[in-house]
């Protein structure tokens, strides 16, 4: 296990001063390739020995709480992990591939809970964010693809709302990314019982102001999501959907009726990164939001048309034309 921690330790340091966001092991006929994703984009690091991989993989399941003779299903861990001072959460995920176990690892640092206006490219929309803050009820929906910023933004805007009241917050996640003062944090164990519509009901009678469910991944969840949102509860929430549009077109296909979106469904943002090109603000990215909000939302749903003045190419467009962008 020394061994395989130390080289755990070179991997793991090595993507943390790459301010990598992923680390994938990707099995070959030879050899195992090992690539970070930084900035958004996905370089190729070193390789391993399948030796030296078979004992990398026994450790972090070892350290992640999983079942080291299980290699026929995917599983997922967690490991807590400092280094030079910061505290970073790991969240381990294994998937059987040519023979062997492929591993990602996604890099969680801890400390920093952004705010709301170190997030979006344009202040016209952090604007709009903000207006958000006034809400008390209904359901603000979160979406775009993995790696797109949502359950940032979606921590940030809890951090917003603890900063301006007092309010019991409650968070069901699947795994707790990072600690927020002052909300209850609860994690999800599917093993245990501890599911996202048997949390959720548990907090409704925990006598709430803000229910954050880390993500709709189900109809049942989305269903109960929209209940809770119809009770005089705000909740807030993601869901994998490629625009705001196809958010729509998803809940429609969830099993969600039109009649509760309309009086359930006050926001959506859907979101997507851009890399910036500027000399002050060298590899970052920042959010565009294709948003719609509750008259938007009822003429989707009456296919009646609507203004859009948020759509991505136009977002893309602009940001190119200001130099904030090299490329559509």
């Amino acid at each position: 296990m020394n061994k395989a921690s130390a080289i755990s330790n070179r991997i793991l340091q090595a993507a943390i001063e790459a301010q990598a966001s992923d680390i994938h092991f990707v099995p070959q006929t030879e050899d195992i390739q090992i690539f970070f994703r930084c900035n958004g984009k996905r370089t190729f690091h070193t390789s391993l020995a399948k030796k030296q991989y078979m004992m990398i993989i026994a450790y972090y399941k070892f350290t992640g709480k999983m079942d080291i003779g299980e290699n026929r299903t995917p599983q997922q861990g967690a490991i807590h992990y400092q280094y030079q001072g910061q505290a970073y959460s790991l969240r381990l995920s294994t998937l059987p591939a040519n023979n062997l176990e492929s591993l990602a690892i996604r890099i969680l640092p801890q400390q920093n809970i952004y705010s709301l206006d170190q997030l979006f490219l344009f202040p016209q929309q952090l604007q709009i964010i903000q207006r958000w803050l006034h809400f008390q009820s209904g359901l603000i929906l979160l979406t775009g693809a993995t790696g797109s910023g949502k359950t940032t933004t979606l921590y940030a805007i809890i951090k917003a709302f603890m900063e301006a009241n007092y309010y019991q917050t409650i968070t069901l996640e699947d795994p707790i990314e990072k600690p927020l003062d002052n909300v209850l944090q609860v994690q999800i164990n599917e093993k245990a019982g501890m599911t996202y519509d048997a949390g959720l009901k548990a907090a409704l009678r925990h006598d709430p102001d803000i229910i954050m469910v880390g993500e709709i991944r189900d109809q049942k969840t989305a269903k109960f999501a929209f209940r809770a949102s119809n009770t005089g509860h705000l909740v807030l929430s993601t869901l994998h959907a490629k625009s705001a549009q196809g958010t729509i077109h998803r809940l429609l296909e969830m099993g969600i009726k039109p009649i509760d979106m309309e009086h359930s469904l006050v926001a959506v943002a859907s979101m997507q990164l851009v890399s910036l090109d500027l000399i002050k603000r060298p590899n970052q990215r920042a959010a565009i939001l294709e948003i719609l909000e509750e008259q938007q939302i009822r003429k989707i749903l009456q296919k009646e048309p609507y203004i859009d003045l948020f759509r991505f190419d136009h977002l893309r467009r602009k940001a190119y034309a200001y130099g904030f962008i090299k490329d559509l």
